[in-house]
């Protein structure tokens, strides 16, 4: 019987490789480190490993997340790129906004474009801004332009002609005739890839996909072709950064969705992990082994951001970067994983990340080369970590390279050795909280309240030390927490987000335009998800609209109502973008009137049903061993217990260590930990 669901999530450092009964609950996880150039190598390392008890027939599902898109746009290591695009606006990807990131900085750099100038041709056309033609394509320009490409021997194509996300006639006529000239090379066109207005951004949206559509096309087609000699029959869905997942085709078509796929999954984990435990308002913190990401969600929900940035200059600068005109889930990026290289920064002073060792070489301590000092060679060092045990003793750690490591580092900072490493954890958890309190206080959220959840192999080591800076009481570490990535892609559905532009004010708005935009997007949405294998009657709709005060120059995201809009329709527009505005800025503009710029439909199917597995303990675990492990107060020996064998109802006062195959928990002073029904470590501050 097909009762198994297989999740597979690639990171920086670890690739996680998790197999879970759909009935019973119970998970079989495998941990391996990320190989490269070819992550599918590690993939299937880990997904053999799963499949050792288990018939490849038992698999109905299985859903992947992966840095590959990303990693390809930072590392520039897609393909050989052109772009035929609108006489006039072959400069658009430099000029950019013409704006400054940062004004004080004089030797600003900005991202280098995907395509080189002489790939950037211009064909001769015009589209006016409602759609009417200005000027037609002149179609042996862009037979001139595909002669340039073809002698270039470039292997994708992007096509952006001006306002063709009103009026995509062109486009489509261009792609035809490129697909004649160059039948081998990938094409991306802007009305399909981003369907909406703003030149630069949408010009940098289709050149990025473009960019990377042979090596996704390439990766998918391998990795596929890996699960089904493994005979792994079951449909392959891939992780979007919306929160949703699409079959391999829509995902070859549209990589540049993938850009944060691998990074959701964790979100999705920690609000289903703290909504079971409870808990409504959660702060999701994954830390892996390059970075750390950290949501906010609310009764399960994630804010959603149409504008995002990837390959940034300065890695946390916002506005170095490339923008994409996708929907993400609206998380932050912390340059601090179990990785992250201590060192002493431009100022002379003690620094941590964001640069990291990541799997090749790795920290000092994984001895395969490395020798710098990271957060995990302190973690070991301080004692949080068992060099024994690391990935339940599948991976033997050394602790004299990590104290030459970090003993390197300590002379540098005129500290000894043990200050040197318990330095390196306090910085990288200050770095981690203060990422976190920014990213709340421009949300205008405040963190009382809140749980943070844990995951990610690092997470739960350094989960208390960034709760107690950002002042919340509450921690959960739910089960295989240093797998979370990859469990929580199991929970994504099937969805797709599709937009258009059409900019009109509220008042007299004509509610025909709005309603065939809508029309159009539901009936590409629903055969897309049909296609995924969606029954018709499980498929949902959600609208929203991109509005604001006319003359400002940035949208707020605003609820739609479903069904067939009427000239009554504009008031409840109006009452929703008041609510909006005002939970956001605390105030309204009275008397200016209202304008919608884009149109959103999201198309999904049902959520997956998830049944928990309720851990039993062993009732005959073994005494907790001991060790000594320094915290902020001195060095002192605690108790560490295995998880396993932990049962629903204990209660352990801190200091205490909770040892799993996958991650590690730290309970400090001053902390309780309690184990729930379901299995949740359940950490709380003394007196709360």
């Amino acid at each position: 019987m097909s009762d198994k669901t297989l999740a597979i999530d690639i990171g920086g450092t670890f690739t996680d490789v998790v197999l879970r009964d759909r009935v019973s609950g119970a998970l079989s996880v495998a941990k391996v480190l990320t190989q490269y150039p070819d992550p599918s190598v590690g993939v299937l390392e880990g997904v053999k490993e799963v499949l050792k008890d288990v018939p490849p027939g038992a698999i109905s599902r299985a859903v992947h997340g992966t840095t590959l898109v990303t990693n390809a746009l930072i590392e520039r290591d897609g393909a050989k790129t052109g772009l035929i695009t609108t006489a006039g606006f072959r400069d658009a990807l430099e000029i950019g906004r013409e704006g400054r990131y940062d004004i004080y900085d004089l030797f600003l750099k900005l991202p280098e474009p995907l395509v080189e100038r002489r790939l950037r041709l211009e064909v001769r056309e015009r589209v006016y801004a409602r759609g009417e033609v200005m000027l037609p394509l002149n179609e042996e320009d862009v037979v001139s332009a595909c002669e340039v490409l073809r002698r270039a021997q470039v292997h994708a194509v992007a096509i952006v002609f001006l306002h063709a996300y009103v009026n995509p006639d062109h486009e489509q006529r261009a792609a035809e005739i490129v697909r004649r000239e160059l039948p081998d090379v990938a094409i991306s066109v802007s009305h399909r890839v981003a369907a909406e207005l703003r030149e630069f951004e949408r010009t940098s949206t289709t050149v990025a996909n473009a960019y990377v559509q042979p090596l996704v096309e390439k990766y998918l087609a391998r990795l596929a072709r890996g699960l089904k000699a493994l005979g792994i029959a079951a449909p392959l869905h891939i992780m979007l950064s919306n929160g949703g997942s699409c079959a391999v085709q829509t995902a070859a078509e549209f990589p540049v969705r993938l850009v944060e796929s691998g990074p959701c999954g964790g979100a999705l984990a920690a609000a289903h992990y703290g909504n079971r435990a409870g808990y409504r308002r959660v702060l999701a913190f994954d830390m892996g082994g390059t970075t750390a990401k950290a949501i906010l969600s609310d009764n399960g929900a994630f804010p959603i951001t149409t504008e995002s940035e990837v390959a940034r200059v300065y890695r946390f600068k916002r506005g170095s970067g490339l923008p994409l005109l996708v929907p993400v889930l609206d998380m932050i990026e912390i340059g601090a994983g179990g990785g992250s290289i201590a060192h002493k920064g431009e100022l002379g002073l003690p620094a941590v990340g964001p640069e990291s060792a990541g799997a090749e070489p790795g920290p000092a301590c994984y001895a395969r080369g490395g020798r710098l000092p990271t957060v995990t060679d302190a973690d070991l060092l301080l004692g949080y970590l068992n060099a024994a045990y690391f990935l339940g003793g599948q991976m033997d750690l050394d602790i004299d390279r990590a104290a030459q490591a970090v003993d390197e580092f300590a002379r540098s900072a005129g500290l000894d050795r043990m200050r040197a490493a318990q330095g390196i954890c306090d910085l990288v958890n200050e770095n981690m909280a203060n990422a976190a309190r920014v990213h709340a206080a421009e949300r205008g959220v405040d963190l009382n309240g809140y749980a943070l959840v844990a995951t990610g192999g690092a997470g739960p080591v350094h989960a208390c030390g960034v709760a107690t800076r950002l002042g919340i009481d509450r921690v959960i570490v739910p089960p295989a927490a240093g797998v979370g990535s990859a469990f929580g892609l199991m929970l994504a559905p099937i969805a797709f987000d599709y937009v258009r532009s059409f900019v009109s004010r509220i008042s007299g708005l004509d509610f025909d335009i709005v309603n065939a935009l809508y029309a159009e997007m539901e009936g590409e949405g629903r055969a897309l998800v049909r296609e995924a294998g969606v029954a018709e009657s499980e498929i949902r709709t959600v609208r929203t609209a991109d509005a604001r005060y006319v003359g400002q120059g940035h949208e707020i995201g605003v609820p739609v109502p479903l069904g067939t809009l009427t000239e009554e329709s504009d008031a409840i527009l109006q009452e929703a973008f008041d609510a909006c505005y005002r939970k956001i800025y605390g105030r309204l503009c009275e008397g200016v009137p209202v304008e919608a710029i884009h149109w959103r439909v999201t198309v999904s199917g049902a959520k997956p049903e998830i049944c928990d597995a309720v851990p039993i303990a062993k009732s005959d675990h073994p005494p907790a061993e001991r060790r000594v492990v320094v915290f902020d107060r001195g060095a002192r020996e605690v108790a560490v217990h295995k998880r396993q064998t932990l049962e629903g109802g204990m209660v352990l006062k801190g200091p205490v260590i909770v040892e799993e195959v996958e991650s590690t928990t730290v309970v400090p002073p001053g902390w309780v930990l309690r184990v729930d029904a379901m299995g949740n470590l359940i950490l709380g501050r003394e007196g709360t």
